[in-house]
């Protein structure tokens, strides 16, 4: 009897599905994923090439995963991040007073941004909470939002890049929290690297740099004056002629993006009682050849890579295999499904 009213309950009870959209500079990333009762099934995942307009792939996705709704993200310059003191304060009272107190805190003009804030800790000195505020300009969010509605999809959430990275690192590692204390994740992408301190399972410190895949690109077309399709090809596959000039280039953006980086330490760092202890990769370019030696031997800490799609059970139809080798790709995109 129980088994046959189980059978009839599930009948009525709609599936919880939520689908993230992740828009980058080289490709279109989409995870749907289904929450059961004690886990979390990827239902689908589909990476294409993006396009100057793509708009058409992103109604293919639509049409082809049957989509409502989405969660999507954002970042780069339009973009800001920070960790203020606020007056110690409910959150509705939070809610009500967020221009007024984000305005100390944001570069833009308020009313030019659409607004948020989590509060992180309460028991600070001198009635005061640590809260993360992030804003967005208005004009570098509502083009896409447009897109979405002409094609009939409804936006859930706008979330931010780093903090997805950090969403999915915690869900997939949450065993791990309390042994790695203070570290950092870096999603290396196309444009745009996303920097992210994690410290006792909060958010610390994120940032933006604008360092990326296509700069290791433009290093190896300019040190072998190749075209940029030729120096694609030889960042990702290097073949012994070319393999020493490669590193070469590879090892010069490196070296910048290690600087951007030991910045952002020393100042988390001078802020903090804490201090970084080991870096956690993922993103496409972070899997180039050398890229980790190179970064921990510059920077003398640990570093090494995670799996987005680690404690994701794996659905009907889907090539686990395949899509375990493009998991480093999926981290800000699982991040959004999560939400």
């Amino acid at each position: 009897m129980a088994a046959i009213l189980e059978a009839i309950k599930s009948r009525f009870i709609k599936e919880r599905m939520s689908a993230g959209l992740d828009i980058g500079a080289s490709s279109i990333k989409l995870v749907k994923l289904k929450f059961l009762k004690e886990t979390v099934e990827l239902a689908a995942c589909e990476i294409v090439a993006s396009q100057p307009d793509n708009s058409t792939l992103i109604e293919n996705l639509v049409q082809k995963h049957s989509l409502d709704r989405v969660n999507i993200s954002v970042s780069g310059s339009g973009v800001v991040t920070r960790y203020a003191l606020f007056p110690k304060m409910q959150p509705q009272e939070l809610n009500q007073s967020l221009k007024f107190e984000a305005q100390k805190h944001i570069p833009f003009d308020i009313n030019d941004v659409y607004l948020d804030a989590h509060i992180l800790k309460t028991d600070l000195a001198d009635n005061k909470m640590l809260v993360l505020v992030c804003a967005v300009k208005k004009d570098s969010v509502d083009p896409r939002l447009k897109l979405y509605e002409n094609l009939g999809l409804r936006v859930n959430v706008i979330d931010i890049d780093c903090l997805c990275v950090i969403n999915s690192f915690l869900f997939n590692y949450s065993d791990e929290r309390e042994a790695l204390k203070t570290f950092a994740l870096l999603n290396v992408g196309a444009k745009v690297s996303n920097l992210g301190i994690v410290d006792e399972g909060l958010p610390g410190l994120n940032r933006d740099i604008h360092i990326g895949g296509d700069n290791f690109t433009r290093g190896i077309q300019d040190a072998l004056q190749l075209d940029i399709a030729q120096a694609e090809a030889i960042k990702i596959n290097p073949d012994p002629a070319h393999a020493a000039a490669a590193s070469a280039a590879a090892e010069s953006v490196v070296s910048s993006l290690a600087a951007e980086i030991r910045t952002s330490f020393d100042y988390y760092e001078s802020q903090n009682a804490s201090s970084v202890g080991k870096i956690l990769l993922s993103g496409a370019a972070s899997q180039l050849t050398g890229f980790r030696d190179s970064l921990a031997n510059m920077l003398g800490i640990e570093v090494d890579y995670w799996d987005p799609l680690r404690r994701l059970i794996f659905g009907a139809g889907l090539d686990a295999q395949k899509l375990k080798a493009f998991a480093p790709q999926l981290a800000v995109c699982v991040g959004l499904a999560l939400r």
